[in-house]
């Protein structure tokens, strides 16, 4: 389940992103926050589930399934942080069969930066919290634009030097 060669690459512009957490949890309304400000294009989509308790480790796992076949790109798997206990549901072997089988790439975003769980092995990424999770899930159409602008920049000034030394050539 650990096997770093079974990891899929994340997509870098995705369209769907399917979130699998509590709909009333801080770390949805983290993720939403950084998609809308980084990437608003991306349509986000709530497998909603409990994070903790007797019960979690098999909404999880339900809600993974469900949006493997709900044709997302990428899917984020999130609870804010807790103690260990809290984040038990993530350490259940049903979870961790369901990221591994999951044909669409899942970031584990389980608590905060010193909290890790057998889902953050198996998943095709980690992040340290929700919101990093977000941040590793899309670019950031400001970078993409500066680059884009960086680039037109370029494409003028060599298009007028080609132009100058045409102009030069034909006089």
């Amino acid at each position: 389940l650990f096997d770093p060669a079974r990891k899929k690459p994340l997509p870098v512009y995705p369209k769907r992103i399917g979130v699998v957490t509590s709909p009333t949890a801080a770390a949805f309304q983290d993720i939403c926050n950084v998609l809308r400000r980084r990437w608003p294009m991306a349509e986000v989509v709530l497998s909603p589930t409990l994070v903790q308790g007797v019960e979690a480790p098999a909404q999880i796992a339900s809600a993974l399934q469900l949006l493997d076949r709900a044709g997302v790109d990428v899917i984020i798997a999130a609870r804010g942080g807790g103690s260990m206990e809290d984040l038990w549901a993530f350490n259940d072997e049903r979870v961790a069969r369901a990221i591994y089988k999951s044909e669409i790439p899942v970031i584990s975003a389980v608590g905060h930066e010193p909290d890790v769980t057998i889902a953050d092995f198996v998943a095709d990424a980690r992040a340290a919290t929700p919101s990093q999770a977000a941040e590793i899930a899309v670019p950031d159409q400001r970078e993409l634009m500066d680059r884009l602008q960086s680039m037109e920049s370029h494409m003028i000034r060599s298009e007028n030097k080609r132009l100058a030394l045409l102009r030069q050539r034909l006089e």
